[in-house]
């Protein structure tokens, strides 16, 4: 045992036969997230496992680096490596592969790199990128940086607690001949003194900036009284003098179809009225579908739809641009019959046998949605036989929301449309029942949202809306009523009369403007405005009615003659007045009818507030022919345009005239001898549908003034036939 002590050489410092190795402390490692094309540094330890040092060699791919390839790690003890990650675009991965001794150790790599979005930033605010959120981050500039104040009438601006200050801006010229003023968009706004107009008509106000307002002699030879082609009164010298109307002298002002007349020998000589050139034509491939009163052309920013059927393409709707281009042809579903109903940017409603159809108004016009009269709810309290629906043009409006409100009625089909016996058919009875009904537009389109109950069936209807999207109800029983939704979250319409005894002998005719409703022909109603404005539809109210609830008769006495009210076109200017009628009249009184011969048709302007007649002037381009009114609009300025025909040897001549306060102002005949369907004025052009020679045509012609767009200007309150007031 001595021996074999003695022979142990325990505690000899030398390193023979002592063991290698290492091993990293960490098995992975994230960089996080790094702004893109930047660079991040992380460090890996590596801890040796024997007494003795050793070599590690570090590698890593890219987007991963090793600064320093290799590493030297003491015996017993730590040395460290750097890996950097240099940002991409994304998510990253990869191995930090580490060799030494023959033993081989890996360290897995994350990192994120982010790609910054751009920072704008408002004045008076600094913005940065924030890598850890992928959002911009802002914060105040300092107090006291100079910006730009947002209102032109602010100037000087320094930024305070991130907002632009300015101090304001003075506009005054020191001029007492015009007026100051500071405009947000535009800055100072200088204008002229409006003096007051002198009661001479041959003196102007004028502004001298020493001696304010004074009068002085207007201009020798500008008209100061009544001109015709004998004698002018015209200013000389400051004074109004009578003198002969020279030769040249402008009599009659030009129009769409003929230049201006002018005085010669005493006379005013007006050219000869050439015809209006249309601005388009298109061949429709169809003849139009209409139903009696009901368009047969619809206009919707800018677009034209009609309904066709015939040629190859069967039944369809049709739409072209202003130009008369082609923008889509639509094929019903079963190539039945539609008739146009009304449109808006929701769509555009046609009426088919089995519902209400609605298609889109751009793209192809594919088919949205229906909504069958089974949905809209039939009478099932009458339970005998089979119920049909129905409604039409007038009795559909469609709201600002796109949304759609019908007055729907039912009848009975039992043995209708069947062989009668005698070559005939057995028609349809009348109707029975009606409600109404309000269908969802966009959003659940053709769901029943709300119904009236089913009452008994009272007439032909009128539906209209206001522009707050009230709903008002005349049928030509006389009633008069308002839609109002149920309290408290109910689905019910309900039906309010608004008129104690209703306006009896109306005709079928609705329009409403400025909270005045123009009643079959007959009265005006006068709506109360509460707070400065017409009610909704969503609020109820138990007095609706200005001046206790009256109606406004209209004056229809034809004096020494007959005069029927037509029920429509009626028209509502934007400020309710005055409200444009037709009538037919002749000059007798015995009770007998009048023949076509002796039939007129008269334009007359009535005042709402009293019911009065303000003027009247025949509507037909012939004063001794025969003749049809086809459609009216309001003209911009005060004026009234009206389609008419004459009843010629040769066939019928369509004209358009342009009428204010009582007088012709121009007319203009359409090319040739057209058979019209139908016709919508949009701005200053006229879109007619016109048969010539048997082929359907779209022609669109300028005209004398521009369509008003307010109020109720159309027979349907617009070119869009959607029953609804416009502002």
């Amino acid at each position: 045992m001595v021996v074999v002590i003695g022979g142990c050489r325990c505690g000899d410092p030398g390193l023979e036969g002592t063991r290698q190795g290492f091993r990293p402390q960490e098995e992975s490692v994230d960089f996080g997230r790094v702004l893109e094309g930047e660079q991040a540094r992380r460090q890996v330890t590596l801890q040796a496992t024997g007494r003795a040092s050793i070599t590690v060699t570090a590698s890593a791919g890219a987007p991963f680096s090793v600064p320093t390839s290799e590493v030297t790690v003491p015996g017993s003890g730590t040395a460290t490596v750097e890996v950097v990650f240099t940002a991409g675009n994304g998510v990253a991965e990869g191995s930090l592969v580490l060799e030494g001794s023959g033993d081989t150790e890996t360290v897995r790599l994350t990192a994120t790199g982010v790609r910054p979005k751009p920072c704008p930033a408002a004045q008076c605010l600094q913005a940065r990128f924030d890598v850890e959120s992928g959002e911009c981050v802002e914060s105040p500039q300092p107090d006291g940086a100079t910006c730009i104040p947002e209102s032109r009438c602010q100037e000087n601006g320094r930024c305070e607690a991130g907002a632009c200050v300015g101090s304001q801006r003075s506009c005054n010229d020191d001029n007492p001949c015009t007026v100051d003023s500071c405009s947000l968009t535009q800055g100072c706004v200088t204008e002229r003194v409006a003096c007051p107009v002198p009661s001479n008509p041959c003196k102007v106000g004028l502004c001298d900036r020493d001696d304010g307002c004074t009068e002085v002699d207007a201009e020798d030879f500008i008209p100061c009284g009544p001109l015709d082609c004998k004698n002018a009164n015209v200013c000389i010298g400051g004074s109004c003098t009578k003198v002969p109307t020279p030769d040249g002298t402008v009599c009659a002002p030009a129009t769409a179809c003929r230049d201006e007349g002018t005085c010669q020998d005493g006379e005013c000589e007006l050219p000869d009225a050439g015809e209006l050139e249309y601005a388009s034509r298109q061949q429709l491939g169809g003849e139009p579908v209409s139903e009696p009163g009901g368009p047969v052309l619809l206009v919707q920013d800018g677009a034209l739809f009609t309904s066709l059927c015939g040629g190859d393409a069967g039944c369809r709707l049709v739409s072209f641009t202003a130009n008369g281009l082609l923008r889509f042809e639509s094929p019903y579903p079963d190539g039945g019959a539609r008739t146009l109903v009304a449109t808006s940017d929701a769509g555009v409603v046609v009426l088919g046998s089995e519902g209400l159809e609605v298609y889109a108004p751009v793209g192809d016009g594919e088919r949205l949605w229906e909504a069958s009269w089974a949905s809209m709810g039939p009478p099932s309290a009458l339970d005998a036989g089979t119920w049909h629906g129905g409604t039409g043009a007038g009795r559909v409006a469609l709201t600002a929301e796109g949304d759609v409100l019908a007055y729907v009625d039912w009848r009975p089909e039992v043995d209708a449309g069947v062989d009668g016996g005698d070559g005939g058919v057995v028609p349809l009875p009348p109707p029975e029942a009606a409600r109404l009904v309000w269908l969802a537009g966009r959003e659940d389109a053709g769901t029943l949202l709300r119904a009236s109950p089913v009452e008994a069936w009272p007439g032909e209807a009128r539906l209209a809306l206001d522009v707050t999207g009230a709903a008002f109800l005349y049928s030509v029983d006389g009633r008069l009523a308002r839609a109002d939704v149920e309290p408290d979250g109910g689905t019910a319409l309900w039906l309010s009369p608004l008129v104690d005894g209703g306006v009896p002998d109306g005709g079928a005719s609705l329009a409403v403007a400025d909270g005045t409703l123009l009643v079959g022909a007959r009265a005006f109603v006068h709506l109360e405005a509460e707070d400065g404005g017409a009610t909704g539809m969503m609020e109820p109210r138990a007095s609706l009615l200005a001046d206790g609830g009256a109606p406004v008769l209209v004056d229809w006495d034809g004096g020494t003659r007959t005069l029927v009210p037509l029920a429509e076109p009626a028209l509502l200017s934007v400020a309710g007045t005055p409200g444009y009628l037709f009538a037919r009249a002749c000059n007798r009184t015995d009770g007998v009818p009048c023949t076509p011969e002796e039939e007129r048709v008269v334009l007359r302007a009535v005042d709402p507030a009293t019911g009065k007649l303000e003027w009247e002037v025949d509507a037909l381009p012939d004063e001794a022919l025969p003749g049809t009114l086809h459609d009216a609009t309001l003209v911009n300025g005060g004026a009234v345009g009206v389609l008419a025909a004459a009843e010629q040897a040769d066939g019928p001549r369509v004209w358009y005239q342009l009428f204010a306060r009582g007088e012709r102002l121009g007319m203009c005949p359409l090319p040739g001898r057209p058979h019209v369907a139908g016709a919508a004025f949009v701005g200053g052009l006229l879109h007619v549908v016109v048969e010539r020679q048997g082929a359907w045509l779209l022609e669109s012609y300028a005209v004398d003034g521009s369509a008003e767009t307010q109020g109720w200007p159309q027979r349907h309150g617009g070119a869009d036939g959607a029953r609804r007031e416009a502002r």
